[in-house]
């Protein structure tokens, strides 16, 4: 899958193997994992693994996370995207087959807005390109600065629902409510 979109800071695009250091290098972060259930990766075998998962997803449902790099310095800052979740462990919040879009980042790169700015392009490429008729997103109610974004993106609350014994918010906007 070759996938390419420019925003006025970022670049986004397929994760490729030669992503590993820096995949690693996000996976690997505490700091990055503190809201997503404190499992760090701890193997650069293990991002590779990620990777080639992420690589699958593209091909057998043609949507995936997608890396994300800062056009002024190159340098790959994380991911973010859309993701055709198909409960593959565990229904979440009772959902399976949906697509929810996320985003993760190296901690220097944090409150920059890059977020907002690859989840807006996102949900735009998700709406218009792949005609979705809803996106939604989760985040742990802790995690203030995530649920801003999902919420500044025009994301609308929907409830509160417990995931691996995290209480977690839960989003969703529909098509006909995008960029209103």
């Amino acid at each position: 899958m070759t996938f390419f979109i420019e925003t006025k800071n970022l670049i986004l695009r397929e994760i490729r193997i030669s992503d590993e250091d820096e995949f690693f290098r996000l996976d690997s972060d505490k700091r990055v994992h503190k809201y997503l259930g404190n499992k760090p990766i701890k193997t650069k075998e293990e991002a590779k693994n990620i990777i080639s998962f992420v690589n699958l997803q593209y091909k057998e449902r043609g949507i995936g996370r997608f890396a994300t790099i800062e056009k002024s310095s190159g340098k790959f800052i994380g991911w973010s995207g859309l993701k055709l979740n198909k409960g593959e462990k565990e229904l979440l919040n009772g959902h399976t087959n949906f697509i929810d879009i996320g985003y993760r980042f190296m901690p220097e790169f944090w409150g920059k807005g890059y977020a907002t700015e690859a989840s807006l392009a996102c949900l735009d490429y998700g709406f218009k390109k792949l005609n979705y008729k809803i996106i939604y997103g989760a985040a742990d109610v802790e995690n203030i600065a995530s649920n801003k974004v999902l919420k500044k993106i025009g994301l609308h609350f929907v409830n509160e629902f417990t995931w691996r014994e995290t209480l977690c918010n839960w989003y969703e906007i529909k098509k006909e409510n995008y960029g209103k």
